[in-house]
């Protein structure tokens, strides 16, 4: 049997992927249950979930058990895995090289662990819609199917490889489900509840891919009109030397009211370094804010040196973006639309 390729999440806001790589591991929580190294079967699996956790309804219990089995005793040794770093916005790819293994000294939250070894990366904005679509989901433990798999394969191989064959799919965890009825309204309304949470990330992800998209000037722009939506007015500095700012903000937009905010906008896919902040902060004045927004994220010694700046200092990261232009959308003038051109999607309540 050929090897499967699996994704398995690092964690909430992928938070745990530098430790994946860094310790040739991948991971799943479910601490409460301990070693899973007993419980080889799916039978076995669903009878420890419910037994842990009574209260849970029949979807529930199949979801979870399912995910654990799949991590427990359907990932075999020679698989790929893959798992995503949303800072970076890259799928790393590696190999499983061992069976499963309960290591608590890993991460307390996170024990059950699998051993990897890590090879290429795969950036998420190289890939089609109906990969991105699919990687996207919520779910931390499922199997790619073989369309987006050969996908991957041709965006590791180079530009210059023949192109994969790119089919919309849609993970299929019905069997996972232990026939969750219809007619039990609290597994629907979980079920639902999963499916919501599913498109929300899915839709959050595309509004970022969306983003990445916009030339450096028009990131300057739509982060302009976005202060614009929260109150401030703005001048954006001419397209050259920015003396150390591309955008100032304040209530009047002449700097004679309080605060005065300067911007700093860097589109790009790389993480901002302290010497960045460093430069941005010189000749900042008491009183002045910082606004410092990088669509690539910020190193750690960045974030160290914006915490002990001599000013208030924000760092804004495109998670950070993307959720302060979804509080404000409304409130954004047409040309910002223009930029980031969204529809409401409404859901039963």
């Amino acid at each position: 049997m050929p090897p499967k390729t699996w994704m398995v999440r690092a964690g909430k806001r992928g938070a745990l992927i530098d430790r994946f790589r860094t310790a040739g591991r991948i991971a799943i929580g479910w601490a409460d249950l301990g070693s899973l190294a007993a419980v080889a079967d799916r039978p076995a699996m669903v009878a420890l979930v419910r037994t842990r956790w009574p209260d849970w309804n029949v979807y529930e219990v199949g979801n979870n058990a399912g995910q654990l089995h799949r991590f427990r005793s359907d990932i075999q040794v020679g698989d790929r895995v893959i798992s995503y770093d949303p800072d970076g916005r890259v799928y790393h790819v590696g190999t499983v090289t061992g069976p499963y293994a309960h290591e608590p000294a890993f991460d307390a939250d996170y024990p059950n662990v699998r051993p990897v070894t890590w090879g290429g990366s795969v950036p998420r904005d190289v890939l089609g819609v109906s990969a991105k679509n699919l990687l996207g989901s919520v779910t931390t433990v499922f199997q790619v199917p073989a369309e987006t798999a050969a996908e991957i394969d041709t965006a590791l191989a180079g530009p210059d490889a023949p192109s994969a064959k790119q089919v919309g799919a849609a993970v299929q965890d019905g069997a996972d489900l232990d026939a969750v009825s219809v007619a039990d309204p609290t597994a629907e309304a979980a079920a639902e509840q999963d499916l919501f949470e599913d498109l929300e990330a899915k839709a959050l992800e595309f509004i970022k891919d969306r983003l990445v998209k916009l030339s450096p000037r028009d990131m300057e722009l739509f982060v302009a009109g976005l202060l614009r939506a929260m109150g401030y007015k703005t001048r954006v500095s001419p397209v050259g030397p920015d003396r150390g700012r591309d955008i100032f903000a304040s209530p009047d937009g002449l700097g004679l009211e309080d605060p005065r905010i300067f911007v700093e906008v860097k589109h790009r896919s790389g993480p901002i370094g302290a010497p960045s902040v460093r430069s941005f902060l010189g000749g900042r004045r008491p009183g002045d804010r910082g606004l410092y927004v990088s669509t690539g994220g910020f190193a750690r010694d960045a974030k160290y040196e914006a915490d002990r700046a001599p000013i208030p200092l924000s760092l804004l990261d495109l998670d950070d973006l993307v959720a302060l232009a979804l509080e404000h959308y409304d409130g954004l003038d047409v040309d910002s639309k223009r930029l980031l051109p969204l529809k409401r999607l409404y859901w039963p309540a």
